[in-house]
């Protein structure tokens, strides 16, 4: 049976489990995060397909079992593209990492176009390209996300033109004299206007992808609208944008821009509180600290996330302010990367280094300043660490969203804690509540820390409702039913509206 939604993500949507010698494909054991939303599309279709890749070795590759099926979830199934080691590493590892990574980030002194493999992503791109066409009925609706695939658009497009195409962009999209570094620009800015929907996470980006469009090709603005004051803040912060694109014609097609971020998913995180698991991680570790404040610091070793940068201000902190020591404790997560990630390496040293002499420097036998994670918790364990934490400390140097900022407000529901979030992630216009802080000025992320410390707890709790609103409002359910509503009603574009809407750009 042909598939009436299709949806393209290089992450498998499952746990692979071998088990008395068979492989057994499962439910995800820790199902936070975008995948258990987007699996939650399927349930309103008769039968769809999720395309990720899969690396195997050329004896795997012999017998390898394209399509499987999630044990008890039988409206969908994964089909899965075979990619050796060396397609792997080309794809993800050095095209995608050091190559288009540095760029969207804005940190153009780390692109290199020399290692990477451009033709090696182009045939990965019309490999996804490919299944998505054979397993798309014709009125499917085909979802396509992230950078790593941002040729599949134009590939699908090619062998079905009336294919209803939607593409939503995870990371920020840069400033267009940042993104025009690429080399492969046009082609990049050639797919994307073959959607029927771009989706990002706020309007700044969709407006630098507008603005990027418009320096490349003849493209036409249909409409254009403000930013509402509810939701996202308009003017005043630094990724604040007060007018948004929201469509646009590009030869026979009329592209649709949605700027809408990803929300967490309130209701699991509150059920992990409420696990015993998690309850004994908060009794351990608020007994390890023993009355002191806890500030924490959750992500993975990027030379965006800031890791260095919040290292550095609290070797200050304690520099400046000595009547803390003994008084406070910094628990980071600096998950390490893959191997093969050489991107990385450097990033890893500067963290575990900068954290040694910190503990070297400072620490007693009754207290070690800072305690570095390079392994990822279990989440239970993450939950309770953001629900002992007095101070979350989230200063990427850029970040297209941020989620962890999200889900430590709601670890904390309307109860006290302090954000301090940067300005250069998505989260903080949604979140002006927020200590908003520049991580690239040490005055200012030393004035973020010390106000955090001292913040009382009736503005604690005043600023965390709000946020908390804010967050339960717009979690992840509103925005995947916000995203289905948009795809229904491409349903309802006929071909006489799609050319009336070009004939009024014409005129």
């Amino acid at each position: 049976m042909k598939s009436s939604l299709v949806i393209l993500y290089h992450r498998e949507p499952y746990d692979e489990v071998v088990k008395d010698g068979k492989t057994l494909y499962l439910p995800k054991k820790s199902p936070n995060g975008i995948v258990p939303t987007l699996k939650s599309f399927f349930a309103d279709v008769n039968q769809g397909t999720w395309i990720a890749w899969k690396q195997v070795t050329a004896e795997q590759k012999a017998n390898f079992q394209e399509r499987v099926e999630i044990e008890g979830e039988g409206n969908y199934n994964v089909r899965r593209i075979p990619l050796n080691a060396d397609q792997v590493k080309h794809f993800y590892h050095i095209t995608s990492k050091e190559a288009f990574w540095p760029i969207l980030h804005s940190f153009p002194y780390h692109f290199t176009s020399e290692t990477a493999d451009w033709e090696n992503f182009q045939e990965i791109n019309r490999l996804f390209a490919d299944a998505a066409c054979k397993e798309a009925a014709e009125d499917a609706l085909i979802w396509v996300h992230d950078y790593n695939l941002w040729l599949a658009p134009m590939y699908i497009r090619q062998q079905k033109p009336d294919a209803r195409i939607a593409f939503f962009h995870h990371t920020p999209f840069p400033s267009v004299d940042i993104f025009n570094i690429l080399p492969w620009r046009d082609a990049i800015a050639e797919s994307l206007l073959c959607c029927d929907i771009v989706g990002f996470h706020v309007p700044r980006y969709s407006e630098n992808f507008v603005r990027v469009a418009r320096s490349l090709k003849p493209v036409k603005i249909l409409k254009q609208e403000a930013v509402s004051q509810g939701h996202m803040t308009p003017v005043g912060l630094a990724l604040a944008e007060p007018e948004v694109t929201t469509q646009l014609s590009y030869k026979e097609q009329v592209v649709n821009i949605d700027a809408f971020p990803v929300g967490t998913n309130p209701q699991h995180i509150l059920n992990t509180l409420e696990k015993p698991e998690t309850e004994k991680h908060l009794a351990d570790i608020k007994a390890e600290l023993n009355g002191r404040k806890l500030i924490i610091a959750a992500g993975r070793v990027d030379y965006v996330k800031g890791n260095q940068e919040k290292l550095e201000a609290y070797w200050r902190l304690l520099e400046r302010r000595p009547e803390l020591h003994g008084k406070i404790s910094f628990v980071m997560t600096c998950v390490e990367a893959a191997a093969g990630m050489r991107v990385y390496q450097d990033a890893q040293e500067t963290i575990e280094q900068l954290a040694g002499r910190i503990n070297g420097r400072y620490g007693k036998l009754d207290w070690m300043p800072i305690r570095l994670f390079t392994q990822p918790l279990e989440f239970s364990q993450l939950i309770a660490y953001y629900k002992a934490a007095d101070i979350c400390w989230t200063a990427p140097l850029r970040d297209g969203l941020n989620l962890v900022a999200k889900e430590y407000v709601v670890a904390h529901k309307e109860d006290k804690g302090v954000l301090v979030l940067s300005e250069f992630v998505g989260a903080a216009v949604e979140l002006p509540e927020a200590i908003l802080t520049n991580p690239y000025s040490i005055d200012g992320m030393d004035r973020a820390i010390d106000r955090a410390l001292e913040m009382p707890e009736s503005e604690q709790k005043e600023r965390m409702a709000k946020m908390y609103e804010t967050v339960t409002t717009y979690d992840v359910k509103y925005w995947a039913d916000r995203l289905l509503d948009k795809f229904k009603n491409l349903q309802h574009q006929t071909v006489e509206e799609r050319e009336a809407a070009l004939s009024a750009a014409n005129n």
